[in-house]
């Protein structure tokens, strides 16, 4: 294919790339789901399962294996300035006098589908085998199937919160500041899991992952500081601030993909290390352009997910496994979740919402899934099983949630009990409970989070 050829390829498959997750997305809030949702659902149907069952002449025409390459270079630029965004912005400040709450329900909607995930994955090895995995599982094989259930969308339940009102609330906040503290959890596990799986890597693991401590350890000591006291001393215009920040984030996933690990790791570290403005608040200059150069850019990563979503190799096994994991995600999710928040002193219908929202997993699954497919920890059956799973789990997040809204217990009007006359009247106590969900009102309480916008 001539140069001219390729780049005509690479500009009509753009076209369409971004035309049609756009359209998918607008279609899925129409019908009261995630953008995303709608996102992926159009990159897998650009993809060899749909378009090139269907119609196989025009994908090859489409999606000819030449601008394959220049799809996954903009694939990983989107996933860099998007996760830069989210390091950027996370803040476990949020978690305030909910902390404890937001702590334990954290940590077991983290270790109980880890250990379930990796159980399974130890249990039923030659049941995965015929889904195309080794008879005999890597330690990082079972630890990613642990993750693979573990995993919480930030961005998703962000959205879900803020759509249904229930930023301002008690579950709203603990959810939100728990999914923060599930992604600094998350990463950090699946990072070891890929720092372990030896791919392509002459290093070992344990010379990788000294390298990678250090490399954090600079970021925080030295570029930290350098990065404050550059953008604090020179008064740069937005866009060259911008590109200033966006190469730092480049350079570190450039860093972070050298030592073995995901350029998605360099990305999150960079946003981590990047100072807010004075106050601790996000600066809108950078904020803003990073969400919109994300959410342009990301339906290219849908598509390049996508593309590894092959029917060919899911047999009724396949199908069995994919019911039977999305049970298993929900259940551990919902269960752990709702039950810690129960146990911290949350109300029956506040921790069920909780174990509702920390089932979204959506994009941030997306990127997981997509890591461990290029490190070899997944096979391409097995994949396309957890692509569907995190669909489904996420398009079943706004249902369970109204079904809980449904069952929730009625506030109990506003009664003073009966007293006797001469009874001091502030001895009277009201004893209805509050409703459910319960707004934040304690002093001191955490303030609802900044909805951040929603992943387009």
């Amino acid at each position: 294919m001539s140069p001219d050829a390729l780049i005509a390829h690479f500009v009509g498959a753009s076209a369409l790339i971004l035309v049609a997750a756009h359209a998918g997305g607008w279609l899925a809030r129409r019908l009261k789901q995630p953008y995303i949702v709608g996102q992926l659902a159009a990159g897998i149907a650009l993809g060899p399962t749909l378009l090139g069952a269907l119609a196989p002449e025009a994908y090859d025409a489409l999606f000819p294996d030449a601008i394959k390459p220049a799809l996954t270079g903009f694939a990983q630029f989107s996933l860099v300035v998007f996760l830069f965004a989210v390091g950027y912005e996370l803040d476990l400040k949020l978690l305030g006098d909910r902390a404890r709450t937001s702590v334990i329900t954290a940590l077991a909607s983290f270790v109980v589908p880890m250990a379930v995930g990796s159980g399974c994955a130890l249990l039923f090895q030659d049941w995965l085998h015929g889904l195309g995995m080794p008879r005999q599982l890597t330690p990082s094989m079972v630890v990613f199937a642990g993750v693979a259930l573990s995993i919480t969308a930030v961005p998703v339940l962000t959205a879900i919160v803020r759509e249904n009102g229930l930023a301002p609330t008690v579950p709203g906040v603990v959810a939100v500041s728990a999914a923060g503290l599930l992604d600094v959890i998350g990463w950090t596990v699946l990072a070891g899991a890929l720092l372990n799986s030896g791919h392509e890597q002459s290093l070992g693991w344990a010379w990788r992952a000294l390298l990678a401590v250090g490399f954090v350890a600079l970021m925080v000591v030295v570029a930290r500081p350098l990065l404050r006291w550059l953008l604090g001393r020179i008064r740069l215009e937005p866009s060259l601030r911008l590109a200033l920040l966006i190469g730092f984030a480049l350079g570190s996933a450039w860093v972070t993909h050298t030592l073995g690990l995901h350029v998605i790791f360099g990305a999150l570290l960079a946003g981590v290390v990047v100072p807010r403005e004075r106050g601790g608040t996000l600066d809108p200059d950078l904020v803003r352009p990073l969400h919109d150069v994300g959410s342009l850019l990301l339906p290219f990563f849908f598509v390049i997910s996508g593309q590894s979503v092959t029917l060919k190799g899911v047999d009724g096994a396949g199908w069995l496994t994919l019911l039977v994991v999305t049970v298993l995600a929900v259940v551990t999710k919902v269960g752990s979740g709702t039950l810690a928040a129960r146990l911290s002193g949350l109300g029956r219908d506040d921790a069920r919402t909780v174990g509702v929202l920390l089932s979204a997993r959506g994009l941030t699954e997306l990127i997981a899934l997509n890591a461990g497919h290029q490190a070899g920890l997944l096979s391409a059956p097995l994949y396309t099983v957890l692509v569907f799973m995190a669909l489904a789990t996420t398009l079943l997040t706004q249902p369970l949630l109204h079904l809980v809204r449904h069952f929730a217990e009625p506030p109990v009007p506003h009664r003073r009990p009966v007293r006797d006359p001469g009874e001091p009247s502030s001895q009277a106590l009201d004893q209805s409970p509050s409703p459910s969900p319960s707004p934040v009102e304690a002093p001191g309480t955490a303030p609802a989070p900044a909805p951040a916008p929603e992943v387009t």
